[in-house]
C-alpha cells in the first residue's frame, strides 16, 4: 500500500481508513466533470476534480505553493488556476505555469498530489491509497452495456449516516412493507420468504424471489396473476452493491447502489440505471421517482443507533428475514475492518 496517511481530522479509526483507501469509491458523476475545478470530499480527505484532454485529475485540493484550495480557482484552456498567485495545474497534475516567474524551471515539488482515476458506469471513481500488492478491482454493473439498455445516472445526494448502515438498508428485503408503501410496496404484503447468501470472491449474491412488485404505486400496471419477482443482489465490498430486478417477460432493472463514505458519518450516494423498458419516458421522472424511493429510507438510516454498523453479530438482534445483513458484516468482518468510527 502506498505511503498515504488519513488526513487532520480524521472520523476513520486509522486502520480501517487505510483499508477503505485501498478500495474504490465513487465521488463524482461523470457528465458533472468538466474543465472547471469541482469540490468533493472522500474518507474526509478535500478533492479536486477537474478535466484535462479528456482524462479526469483528482488531486487533494490545495495548491501546494501557499496552501489554498484551488476548488476557489477557475480554468483556462490548459488546466486550473490557483487564484491566489495564478500557478496552473494541467494534465497529471503537474504544475504548467508560473506567472511571476514565467522562465524559471518548474520543480516537481509545485506538482500537485494526485489520486488514482477510473471512469465507469457514469461515474468518476477514486482510490486514494492503491494496493500494490493486491489492487481492488472496481465493482461490476449487469447490463450496463447490454444491447437494448438505457443508461441513467441520477444526481448525487447526501444522508447523514454511515455508508455502512445505508448500503445494509438497500440490501434489506424486510423493510419494503413497511417503508416504501408510497413508491412501489404492498403494506399487506409483509411476508419474507426464506432466500440464501452465497459467498463470492467479491462480498455475496443472494437471489430473493417474492410477490411484491416493483411498478410504481401510481401505475395502471401490475404483474399477472401469481407473478414471482425475482430481485437479484451482487454485494461489492465495501460500500456498492447492484440490484437486478426481473420484471414479467424480458424487463431487466438494475441499479446501483454506490455508498461514497465522506467522512464516518455522512455518505454520498450515486445511483447508475441501467434498464430496457420505458425507454421514451424522460430521464427527469427516472430521477425523482428513485430520489423518492431513497428520500424514503432517509429517516431510518440517519436515526440508527448505534450510527456505527455493529460487524460483532452478538451486539444486535437477528431475525431470518437479515440474511443479507449478515452476510455483509461477516464480509466486512473477514476484510479485517473493525469499528470504523473514532471515539
Amino acid at each position: 500500500m502506498s505511503n498515504v496517511t488519513p488526513p487532520a481530522h480524521c472520523t476513520f479509526e486509522p486502520d480501517d481508513w487505510l483499508k477503505l483507501a485501498a478500495q474504490w469509491h465513487p465521488v463524482a458523476r461523470s457528465m458533472d466533470i468538466s474543465g472547471a475545478p469541482v469540490k468533493a470530499v472522500l474518507l474526509d480527505e478535500q478533492l479536486v476534480l477537474y478535466r484535462i484532454a479528456g482524462q479526469v485529475v483528482a488531486a487533494r485540493d490545495v495548491c501546494p505553493h501557499r496552501g489554498v484550495p484551488l476548488t476557489l480557482g477557475f480554468h483556462d484552456e490548459a488546466g486550473i488556476v490557483c487564484p491566489y498567485h495564478g500557478l496552473r495545474f494541467g494534465e497529471g497534475g503537474k504544475c504548467n505555469r508560473i506567472p511571476s516567474s514565467p522562465d524559471q524551471p518548474i520543480p516537481a515539488k509545485l506538482n500537485l498530489s494526485t489520486y488514482a482515476v477510473e471512469e465507469r458506469y457514469g461515474l468518476i471513481w477514486v482510490c486514494l491509497a492503491p494496493d500494490a500488492q493486491k489492487p481492488a478491482a472496481l465493482p461490476t454493473m449487469p447490463h450496463w452495456e447490454s444491447e437494448g439498455f438505457q443508461q441513467i445516472n441520477c444526481p448525487g445526494f447526501e444522508v447523514n449516516g454511515f455508508a455502512g448502515r445505508q448500503v445494509e438498508g438497500f440490501l434489506d428485503v424486510a423493510h419494503f412493507a413497511w417503508i416504501h408503501t408510497d413508491t412501489f410496496a404492498d403494506a399487506s404484503n409483509q411476508q419474507v420468504p426464506d432466500y440464501q447468501a452465497v459467498e463470492r470472491d467479491y462480498g455475496f449474491e443472494a437471489d430473493y424471489w417474492s410477490t411484491v412488485g416493483n411498478y410504481p404505486a401510481s401505475s395502471e400496471f401490475r404483474a399477472p396473476e401469481g407473478f414471482k419477482w425475482l430481485r437479484h443482489f451482487e454485494m461489492h465490498l465495501p460500500f456498492t452493491a447492484t440490484l437486478t430486478i426481473h420484471f414479467p417477460g424480458e424487463a431487466r432493472l438494475v441499479i446501483m447502489n454506490a455508498a461514497s463514505p465522506v467522512s464516518a458519518r455522512k455518505t454520498r450516494m450515486f445511483a447508475p440505471i441501467a434498464r430496457n423498458f420505458d425507454l421514451d419516458i424522460p430521464v427527469e421522472e427516472v430521477y425523482a421517482f428513485n430520489q423518492r424511493v431513497f428520500e424514503e429510507d432517509r429517516l431510518m438510516v440517519e436515526t440508527q443507533m448505534p450510527e456505527r454498523l455493529p460487524l460483532d453479530l452478538s451486539l444486535e438482534a437477528h431475525i431470518p428475514a437479515d440474511r443479507s445483513s449478515i452476510a455483509y458484516r461477516r464480509g466486512l468482518k473477514k476484510m479485517g475492518f473493525g469499528d470504523f468510527f473514532l471515539v
